[in-house]
């Protein structure tokens, strides 16, 4: 019944604009406005819904994963476009907040209005 279909993922902001500046700008993603939201083109077609919501509260956990080749060019990149790396206490991160695995290598941040994502790289390119 929806296996055809183009389903997209949504989460909520505070603040529309600000968000559209750190997706287009820090992250380098195409970015669009409509009628008051904002849609990231993440590639492969694929597409995510940024809307705004009275009483925002920020994702507590990972919403968005970005899979990478190479986690420490991206990392570094990143951070000189002004991205902050989270350090989590239950995970041993090295200097660039790098949490560093067997199958994966993975480095948390969050947008502006403080929801969660990931830079991921998979020890095995095919894993994701």
């Amino acid at each position: 019944m929806l296996e055809d279909t183009k389903a997209f993922c949504s989460f909520t902001t505070d603040d529309v604009s600000k968000v559209q500046d750190f997706y287009s700008q820090s992250l380098g993603l195409k970015v669009s406005e409509d009628r008051g939201a904002l849609w990231l083109d993440i590639g492969g077609g694929q597409r995510v819904l940024i809307y705004m919501r009275p009483g925002h509260t920020p994702a507590s956990f990972t919403i968005l994963n970005f899979p990478v080749e190479d986690i420490d060019r991206a990392v570094d990149g990143l951070t000189e476009r002004g991205v902050h790396f989270e350090r989590y206490a239950e995970f041993n991160a090295d200097e660039k907040r790098i949490v560093r695995g067997e199958d994966r290598s993975i480095a948390w941040f969050k947008d502006p209005a403080g929801n969660v994502h990931s830079l991921v790289q998979e020890t095995e390119p095919d894993a994701i």
